[in-house]
């Protein structure tokens, strides 16, 4: 009850304010504001007011609309980037070393046994267009054929063309022809395909290559994927060159390292890899100075002789720097070295600092990106390669049913092969090459809002030298086999020097293009400039129109009350009674109530009708007097209404 007096007061008291009808207000508003176009048009003339009115209406059009152009540049949350150079002294990043054959032959032979007859009958088959020497010469293990084979495609009539598979003498499938049997084709005449079926052989497709050294080689590699992802990941580690083979000399600066100062991880395009610097277990190591002397110096030793034939043909190392404590992403960011070459590589730095929500769409450490990172495992910090990478084989093990060997495994899965999944090489392929796989992981992943890149010019010269080779190979040859002999060769030694070319970094921050401050002083000036106003006038309007709220309240109430009364006045039929007619009812006896008694007390007179008392009050004429709700004074008239 206190409540609702307390508010009829306060609606009484603002009801007392500039007016109490909208056309009071505005005169009000016009007469008092310290904007300049609507008090012109309350003082002049009544032309001058009309074109006044038309002004004033122009330039408050003009005032929004660039109001509105401001605070749609603001929204767009654009950044400008400012390029600035400074000059420290810096860590030096990790770099991290591979071999380009992920495998010793002599020690996987045994495992590609079967491919290794595979493929040579293929290469047999491609060359030569006779079959029957191929079968009459050896026994071929067609298991692994029989899930991807390799087809002829004969493209004669490209309108209809025709099937081939490589170890049979007729045609097995045309569009809408049959050929002759016996009819052959070779690379020279055909396009050599891969052949990818799902469902039992009943879906299938061809993945077609311009170059049949392209086709084998593809092939190769799927059907070793096949093979490797079933051995166990020790195994693959003893397989792969160790750090001793493969580091025969470090030095960084002044000091000795040696291949003990290297981490190891497995990489399944490369095999064993060796990361220097890493900062995974200790400190990162500063750079003492700028220049080749001051930075690091390796002899490494690929061993090209033992390298898997039909999987590797690029001879050399894969090497890649990059920050501490990041996975390296060798295949996609790392650069070759030749073997039998001296390769200099000078680093200058750009640090990149990326504006964060609104502004663009980065992530700091990978935490609001609703994709499992499976690089964590290495602790390492968080890359868009990382999410691409893991994206593809969250699709590869929801489509498929299996992982993909070439990147991290989620616990509890399994890696695709032929014998528990037959149907993987088919799935991949379809998934490899889905425009929208590739659109929603990048729309999901997102980039890192600090990033460090390393911008490397490159040098290479002959090492060693025919004067001074035969020395150095004995040397390097006693120190790592303690042989006599020359053990190693120019195919396959190779010296790294890299080094900071100066200490000079770029950094390249992003920063809002437009600010709060930038907004408010554009919409100030525009106000200014067109109205003539301020804040204050802005506070102004805002006071009118809480004044316009009030009224309209008010006038509901009003009309609710007044509502409320024609509800109640229709309760009786007639009309209501005059004043003359409640006169008379209080002076008419006959409307008196009979108070004689009734029974066996009843005296001799009880039959006669004594004078009644007037049962109908006089009425409180004052009372039907409406008083307006606008002059309502006391808390006791707030009630009444």
């Amino acid at each position: 009850m206190h409540i609702k007096k307390y508010l009829l007061k306060c609606l009484h008291r603002l009801q007392k304010g500039p007016g109490y009808t909208y056309k009071e207000l505005l005169v009000w508003y016009c007469d008092n504001t310290n904007t300049h176009g609507p008090k012109r048009i309350i003082c002049e003339g009544p032309k001058k007011k009309a074109m006044w009115f038309v002004l004033t209406l122009l330039f408050t059009s003009l005032v929004c609309w660039q109001w509105g152009v401001f605070i749609r540049t603001y929204l767009s949350w654009e950044v400008s980037v400012s390029l600035s150079i400074g000059f420290k002294a810096m860590d030096f990043p990790a770099v991290t070393i591979c071999n380009t054959s992920p495998f010793q032959y002599s020690k996987v032979k045994h495992l590609l046994k079967d491919l290794d007859e595979l493929m040579e009958a293929v290469l047999e088959r491609i060359l030569g267009p006779e079959l029957s020497h191929v079968n009459a010469t050896r026994a071929l293990n067609l298991t692994i054929w029989n899930h991807v084979p390799l087809v002829f495609i004969d493209e004669q009539n490209p309108h209809h063309p025709v099937v081939l598979d490589l170890f049979e003498d007729n045609y097995n499938g045309s569009a809408s022809s049959t050929p002759a049997p016996g009819r052959t084709c070779s690379a020279h005449g055909c396009k050599v395909a891969m052949k990818l079926c799902s469902h039992n052989g009943t879906t299938c497709n061809f993945r077609n290559f311009s170059s049949a050294t392209q086709a084998v080689t593809e092939w190769y590699a799927l059907q070793a994927t096949n093979i490797f992802a079933q051995v166990p990941n020790q195994e693959l580690v003893a397989m792969g060159y160790s750090a001793e083979q493969l580091i025969l000399a470090c030095l960084f600066g002044a000091e000795a390292c040696t291949y003990r100062n290297f981490t190891r991880i497995f990489h399944p395009d490369y095999g064993n890899c060796y990361i220097f610097n890493w900062g995974m277990k200790e400190k990162a190591l500063p750079s003492a100075n700028p220049g080749a002397e001051f930075g690091l110096k390796l002899i490494l030793d690929v061993g090209q002789e033992d390298y898997v034939p039909f999987l590797t043909s690029t001879a050399g190392a894969r090497l890649m720097l990059h920050e501490q404590m990041s996975y390296p992403f060798i295949k996609e960011e790392g650069i070759f070295a030749m073997s039998g070459m001296e390769t200099s590589i000078g680093v200058l730095v750009d640090k990149l600092e990326r504006k964060g929500e609104p502004y663009s769409q980065c992530t700091v450490n990978g935490s609001d990106v609703p994709i499992r990172n499976l690089y964590s495992d290495y602790n390492t910090t968080y890359s868009i390669q990382a999410c691409i990478r893991s994206c593809f084989q969250d699709h590869m093990i929801r489509n498929c049913s299996c992982g993909h060997y070439l990147y991290p495994l989620p616990r509890g899965e399994k890696y695709c092969n032929n014998q528990e999944f037959p149907d993987w090489a088919y799935c991949y392929s379809a998934l490899r090459m889905s425009l929208a796989q590739r659109e929603t992981c990048i729309d999901v992943c997102k980039e890192s809002c600090n990033d460090t890149q390393y911008k490397m010019t490159i040098s290479m010269a002959v090492w060693p030298s025919e004067s001074s080779e035969d020395w150095i190979f004995h040397v390097l040859s006693e120190e790592r086999d303690q042989s006599p002999n020359i053990t190693l060769n120019r195919k396959g030694v190779i010296k790294l020097n890299i080094y900071f070319q100066e200490y000079n970094y770029r950094t390249i921050e992003e920063s809002a293009a437009n600010n709060i401050v930038w907004l408010l002083s554009n919409l100030g000036g525009q106000f200014g400039f067109w109205m003539g106003g301020s804040v204050l006038c802005l506070i102004e309007f805002a006071e009118i129109i809480i004044d316009f709220v009030w009224i309209t309240i008010i006038k509901l109430v009003a009309l609710a009350k007044s509502l409320r009364r024609r509800r109640a006045q229709t309760c009786y039929d007639g009309p209501p009674p005059t004043v003359a007619e409640l006169v008379e009812a209080h002076t008419n006896f006959g409307f008196q109530p009979d108070t004689a008694p009734h029974g066996p007390d009843a005296g001799p007179h009880a039959h006669e009708q004594t004078p009644p008392i007037p049962g109908t009050p006089p009425p409180n004429y004052d009372s039907l007097r409406l008083q307006p709700l606008d002059v309502t004074e006391s808390d006791n008239e707030g009630d009444a209404i």
